[in-house]
């Protein structure tokens, strides 16, 4: 398992961190085997899983819940969960309660948290509690209503003089990697290179220190939308539809289960059952 001081040194000598969503044990399992240096147990799991519209109705119970399951998948991966909606924003002590949840509770090395200097209290609160903390600025999907939606953000010089200010706040304030999530790719090569933290890049472009992307878009199983960051490396959300559809079409047609995928009775056996039957 990576730590975060090899992150760190990643940074340094050049290295491209790869962290990939996983909300399961299955998921987690081949990101694993798939060699992803960290596992994000995102709160998107909430549009992805479990079919809501938003973050926002996402609870610490499903957050404990999806990362137990993640856990039992990729025992040997950093893995960070995200807190979700109003699970910190309200106060560090309630960050702090709910951070340890997740970390005694759901497994996770760490937690992840939207928001900029604004929060930079409850960051430096769980840092010195032990909590490793990853931020996550530029578009943040918990707040995406007060953003005015799913916008790419700090296009204008000022709005990203403030993204480079909260960047510089949070990890004053001990945050051990930053989430860059849409913004120009311009902005996140100047934040990644003011920065001593990795950067990761959802839609932020090539320069960040490494990248993310959830799992379900990634492999194609997630046919809502599809962000422009995105790239489906694979289209497995059609091949299942096609596989479920064969599936189908051979229970309907008697074809299957044949004789292959049946079990079988030892002839003597048998006939003994059909002498019970005809007495």
């Amino acid at each position: 398992m990576k730590t975060i001081s090899d992150f760190l040194q990643m940074k340094k000598n050049g290295e491209k961190i790869v962290m990939l969503t996983a909300y399961d044990y299955p998921s987690a399992r081949l990101a694993e085997e798939a060699g992803i240096d960290v596992v994000l147990v995102g709160d998107s799991l909430g549009m992805v899983v479990l079919g809501y519209d938003s973050t926002v109705p996402v609870t610490m119970a499903d957050m404990i819940h999806h990362s137990r399951a993640a856990r039992r998948g990729a025992k040997g991966t950093f893995m960070l969960t995200d807190m979700p909606y109003l699970t910190y924003q309200i106060s560090s002590a309630q960050a702090m309660e709910n951070a340890a949840r997740l970390v005694q509770e759901g497994g996770c090395e760490g937690v992840k948290i939207e928001g900029g200097e604004e929060i930079a209290p409850q960051v430096r609160a769980l840092v010195n509690a032990g909590i490793p903390v990853c931020a996550h600025i530029g578009l943040t999907p918990q707040s995406a209503t007060a953003l005015s939606g799913y916008k790419v953000q700090g296009r204008t010089a000022e709005a990203a003089t403030k993204l480079l200010h909260d960047a510089v706040a949070l990890e004053e304030a001990g945050a051990f990697m930053i989430v860059l999530e849409c913004i120009p790719a311009q902005v996140a090569e100047l934040i990644s290179k003011r920065l001593s933290i990795p950067t990761i890049g959802i839609g932020g472009g090539a320069a960040c220190d490494g990248q993310v992307l959830v799992f379900h878009d990634t492999l194609g199983l997630f046919e809502r939308f599809v962000p422009k960051f995105v790239k489906q490396f694979e289209t497995l959300g059609v091949k299942a539809k096609d596989a479920l559809s064969v599936y189908a079409d051979e229970v309907r047609s008697g074809a299957f289960p044949d004789a292959a995928h049946s079990f079988s009775m030892n002839e003597e056996q048998l006939q003994k059952i059909y002498g019970d039957v005809q007495s």
